[in-house]
């Protein structure tokens, strides 16, 4: 009988009983695994933000691009019809977060470079239609997205935008550029593209 309960023993050591925790080298592999996978995922996550910034571009080409792109998705949001409130609630959270990193970009770099440059008023200017910009998408937010007020509202936000990425694509980014040496504007360059990361 002893002989039976020793051979039971035996065979029961180096077994975790029920519940008990994992062995240290289990942990220690599931440890290496997950540091393994947030590895991965942070070197994915930073790939997609260098994507998204266009790491290849400059300062203006990427501010170009972004208002491209909000302009697409403004074509989106018009052909909406009455009924698509998911469609035009979807649209608008994509519109607000292209616009916000974009005015994080310009308010934190660019403006704050044009004062810089003894422009000033346009920096002022641009500035304070951010103010507006926001309180369309509050109240484009805020509103029922069915009927055709709410799109009406879309297009007259959407003209006050365009007259915005207008002035700035047409008249404050080129006399900047023009003002700028290479240096310089690789510096605004890499100062955009390190604010633009935080929100991509």
């Amino acid at each position: 009988m002893a002989t039976k309960t020793r051979s039971s023993t035996t065979r029961n050591e180096g077994r975790a009983p029920a519940g008990a925790s994992w062995s240290g080298s289990q942990t220690g592999f599931l440890a290496a695994a997950a540091m393994a996978g947030a590895a991965v995922g942070f070197a994915a996550n930073y790939g997609r933000k260098m994507v998204v910034q266009g790491m290849n571009s400059d300062w203006q080409e990427m501010l170009e691009a972004e208002h491209a792109l909000v302009r697409g998705l403004f074509d989106k949001l018009e052909a909406t019809e009455d009924g698509q409130t998911w469609v035009r609630a979807y649209t608008l959270t994509r519109i607000k977060n292209a616009l916000g990193k974009h005015a994080l970009q310009e308010e934190n770099v660019l403006y704050p470079a044009l004062r810089e440059a003894n422009q000033t008023h346009d920096a002022d200017a641009l500035n304070g239609e951010h103010g507006y910009i926001k309180t369309y998408l509050y109240e484009l937010d805020t509103m029922p997205k069915e009927g055709s007020a709410w799109l009406e509202k879309a297009r007259e936000f959407r003209a006050m935008l365009d007259e915005h990425m207008r002035m700035e694509e047409e008249q404050v980014f080129p006399a900047f550029r023009a003002a700028l040496t290479e240096e310089q504007s690789a510096r605004l360059t890499a100062a955009m593209q390190r604010e633009g990361m935080k929100l991509a």
